[in-house]
């Protein structure tokens, strides 16, 4: 099992753990009638609720276990010094203001993409959004540090970029809007199906 993009794995969670959250609801309703019972558990009564806890805590670790290969950015974070991107775009940010590269930025299909990113002054936030606002890809940028994220694109798409950190009022004007928003930062062609990123 593989997913190609994060609205892929996004569902497939979403019946995953609404199946878990009623199993663990499950347990919580079985042991408020057991309070509320006058008479004692007798204790072949609790292996079974012990075996259900087991069973509960090995499927919640046991699907971490066997889906995390299955997540397209696990495998290449775990192997990037073995990565060598088809494109490296180096972004600053300071005082509420990307410094970009000539906009938009066109990837083609296919291509793994490096994004590096410094921060001269506060912690910001470097986020990808497809344009019905779902987010493809963000990560932290502390000054100071090295911040870089590797990305495989797989599907066409118009992306937006903006700060996914809170860094001050000055991210935002006095109607509230986003400051940092770039409105079609990127754009990925060249994929035979379409689809979301």
């Amino acid at each position: 099992m593989t997913f190609s993009n994060s609205l892929e794995l996004l569902s497939f969670h979403w019946v995953v753990y609404t199946i878990y959250a009623f199993m663990i609801i499950s347990i919580v309703a079985w042991f408020g009638y057991n309070l509320g019972r006058k008479e004692k558990a007798k204790s072949i009564v609790r292996i079974p609720f012990y075996g259900y806890m087991a069973f509960l805590v090995i499927m919640g670790v046991g699907h971490h276990i066997f889906t995390y290969n299955a997540i397209p950015w696990v495998s290449q974070d775990i192997t990037r010094h073995d990565i060598t991107p088809d494109a490296r775009y180096n972004i600053e940010v300071g005082n509420h203001k990307w410094r970009l590269p000539e906009l938009p930025i066109v990837v083609q299909c296919g291509q793994t993409i490096a994004f590096d990113v410094t921060s001269d002054d506060l912690t910001y936030g470097f986020g990808l959004f497809r344009q019905d606002g779902t987010m493809v890809l963000q990560m932290q940028v502390d000054p100071g540090h090295n911040n870089d994220i590797y990305w495989t694109f797989n599907h066409n798409g118009d992306f937006d970029l903006t700060s996914t950190e809170y860094s001050g009022p000055a991210q935002y004007d006095e109607e509230g809007n986003d400051l940092m928003l770039v409105k079609h930062f990127m754009k990925v062609v060249g994929c035979e199906k379409g689809g979301k990123q």
